[in-house]
């Protein structure tokens, strides 16, 4: 291994200890995790260049004086920006795994760029993890924690710059005192959930839990900010208001595992006039409520009366200004998406008050189709009609299906391979299976499906991955992949170019029942299809009942084909330039493909619309062992591997236990899949067996015992080229 982790007491014999065991990593960069597992299972993750200083530095911290154990992590491969990249990966991931509860700041969490970041360091991380697991200090895969809701909305995020600018102006107006507001609009996947998060935890962290020596000088900057905050409000009493029951329960269930906060400080609109509130964070604002279509009205109108507002006339907007000194709404209003949410023109007239402060957030991070994708999905549905048919999304998975059984199928293969993979439908078929379990919602194509079995947290109930969730219980959620059925109740006039809505085939009743103008239901319905769209990050498949609408939709989204090849022709080049990759003669690799092909070997080759270029690579994949999908002779685009869970995936693996004559070398193209087990060293490979996907006869490559340590994933397949 390329590091060691050693533990000791934090006792008066630690800096003999460590002057004669590491003496060469005294001043040295490297990370440390101190940790008290017999009461609070408290814990703080550091890094530092002078470890006996910081050790005594903390040793004089009361909170830090009922740490008892440190594990320093040492690696001849650290740097400064190294070690603060694996500090910050371990706070994020730490925190996340739910072991303890870190006495960290989430300020100075960065993600820091520098050489061999990804080729090299993320490897090392991975191996410290799984070093951390068999030490019981971690717990969980970083495969399963990439999917836990503890960490897509952890507060222990590195925040964007626009984000960090959003950042600032709420401190600002928190010390405005002619401001009453703080509007942050921003449109989904744009980050506004973690950033309403991690300023929760910011305002409510100590200033001395902060590690000043990670700062740059964007954190010193907000760092003086929260300093006037503290001092102008002290501890603030506060609240995070989400209107959604099912993303409320998510996010009560993660804040209860962050040292500093508790569940009880997520809560719902109708709890709000129970206390007078110095300041209340409002995410998902376009979601509160007014008393229009509300059949169960009886909460709302308890509260408001409480606040001494007239239901009839007030409303949840109203509510939230009136019960807080100060308060902060996160919004978007084209996920307004039924009549019980407070009308758009109500937030319109807030932004132009002279006590709000008004930032918008516009860079998508959700989806890996990035803000071109967004743009598309807006064009699409505003009737603007997109102008170029050849989208710019990159390698963002959008396929329009003929067949909703085999969309559902492929929906489920990237659940086994990606997780939180999820059917998801507009709301246009009645909820029998409601009341009785034994009966199917959703009839299409002589297949039958159920509505999702819980409202409460559905995207990770046990059997997600069978049923088909709606709006209301995916709003919010980040998916890997989202597969969507568009329902009758929307279709597409080619005379008028106009979408056309066909009431009685929507069936919330809440959503239409008081609604007289069909334009104002059909915005509604417009804004559900908009969110979902926007709720995967790896891809989104689409199913369309209607025949007009899957034409017109036709004309935009290419169609899902198992064997579908890219009309490319493409040109090896000597040189590069921004729109090319490099291609890999696998033969003059012979060996060395990990330290790069000398420069007179290395070749490229242009591929347009491709983002994260510098994380890709061309290979030609030579005989028919794989001819099911490549077929011999392909140019084909594999991604970099980076970590994660390979099982299932067709990789490019290189070991010196393996000859593929095919390739001439000891490389191959397979579907990976392995057996790991665990000793006292950990976590090791058993078996690893690459299976051949071919019309002809080929055998599987079993790799066992020792013939496993020096193999190597090189990149993950992505796509036939040509």
């Amino acid at each position: 291994m390329d590091f060691s982790i050693h533990q000791y007491p934090l006792d008066s014999n630690l800096e003999t200890q460590l002057i004669t065991n590491h003496n060469d990593f005294l001043n040295w960069p490297l990370v440390y995790f101190l940790e008290e597992k017999n009461n609070t299972k408290e814990a703080y993750v550091g890094e530092t260049t002078d470890v006996l200083t910081r050790l005594k530095t903390h040793s004089k911290t009361e909170k830090k004086q009922n740490l008892s154990l440190v594990s320093l992590i040492l690696s001849d491969l650290f740097n400064k920006s190294a070690a603060l990249d694996i500090e910050s990966s371990l706070i994020r991931y730490i925190a996340a795994d739910g072991q303890y509860s870190l006495q960290n700041g989430n300020l100075g969490i960065t993600n820091h760029k520098y050489y061999q970041q990804k080729e090299v360091y993320w490897n090392l991380f991975k191996g410290i993890w799984d070093e951390l697991r068999s030490m019981g200090i971690a717990r969980h895969s970083l495969e399963h924690i990439d999917n836990s809701d503890l960490f897509k909305y952890s507060p222990y995020k590195s925040l964007s710059k626009e984000q960090i600018h959003g950042l600032k102006s709420i401190l600002l107006c928190l010390l405005d005192p002619n401001a009453k507001i703080g509007l942050i609009q921003g449109g989904a996947g744009t980050g506004k959930s973690i950033l309403a998060i991690f300023l929760f935890k910011l305002l409510k962290t100590n200033l001395d839990d902060f590690n000043y020596a990670d700062f740059d000088e964007e954190d010193e900057e907000l760092f003086d900010l929260l300093k006037k905050v503290k001092v102008k409000y002290g501890d603030l009493n506060m609240a995070l208001v989400v209107p959604m029951t099912s993303f409320r329960q998510t996010l009560k269930n993660v804040f209860k595992n962050i040292k500093g906060l508790s569940k009880d400080m997520v809560i719902g609109p109708s709890d709000i006039s129970k206390f007078r509130y110095d300041l209340l964070i409002v995410d998902e604002g376009h979601r509160l409520r007014q008393r229009q279509n509300l059949t169960n009205y009886k909460s709302f109108d308890d509260a408001l009366k409480l606040a001494g507002l007239n239901p009839l006339e007030k409303d949840e907007l109203d509510l939230i200004e009136k019960c807080s000194d100060k308060a902060i709404i996160f919004y978007d209003p084209i996920q307004s998406i039924k009549p019980t949410d407070v009308n758009a023109e109500k937030f319109y007239n807030l932004k132009n008050k002279k006590n709000t402060r008004v930032e918008t957030l516009s860079t998508q991070f959700r989806v890996k189709g990035g803000n071109n994708y967004v743009n598309l999905i807006h064009n699409l549905f505003d009737e603007t009609q997109p102008n170029n048919k050849k989208n710019n999304i990159g390698l963002y998975d959008f396929k329009l299906f003929n067949d909703l059984n085999e969309m559902l199928i492929e929906v489920q293969n990237k659940d086994k391979l990606f997780g939180l993979s999820r059917m998801v439908a507009g709301f246009a078929w009645e909820y029998k299976s409601k009341k009785n379990r034994l009966l199917y919602d959703i009839e299409i194509d002589n297949l039958s499906l159920r509505w999702n079995s819980t409202e409460i947290d559905w995207v990770n109930s046990t059997n997600a991955i069978n049923e088909v969730g709606c709006i209301h219980t995916t709003q919010g959620y980040d998916l890997n992949y989202t597969g969507i059925i568009i329902g009758p109740e929307l279709d597409y006039d080619f005379k008028t170019q106009k979408f056309i809505v066909y009431k009685n085939n929507y069936k919330d009743k809440n959503g239409k029942n008081s609604i007289k103008d069909e334009d104002v239901l059909k915005e509604y319905i417009i804004n559900i299809y908009k969110t979902i769209f926007l709720r995967g990050i790896e891809g989104t498949y689409v199913y369309v009942c209607n025949p007009n609408l899957k034409s017109y939709l036709s004309q935009y989204i290419p169609s899902f084909n198992r064997n579908e090849k890219e009309d490319l022709t493409l040109e090896i080049l000597s040189e590069p330039n921004e729109l090319t990759v490099p291609y890999y003669d696998l033969e003059i690799a012979a060996g060395n493909f990990s330290e790069q092909q000398s420069i007179e070997n290395l070749q490229y080759i242009e591929i347009p619309n491709l983002t994260n270029r510098q994380d890709y690579f061309v290979c030609k994949v030579v005989g028919e062992s794989m001819n099911k999908i490549i077929p011999n002779g392909s140019l084909c685009l594999f991604k970099k591997y980076f970590g994660g869970s390979r099982n299932g995936l067709i990789t490019l693996v290189e070991s010196s236990e393996i000859f593929d004559t095919e390739f001439g070398a000891n490389y191959t193209v397979k579907e990976y899949s392995s057996k790991k087990t665990y000793d006292e060293e950990g976590w090791q490979h058993q078996e690893i067996s690459l299976k051949p996907l071919s019309t002809e006869s080929f055998e599987i490559i079993t790799l066992r015992d020792e013939e496993t340590s020096n193999f190597k994933v090189i990149g993950v397949f992505e796509k036939v080229l040509i």
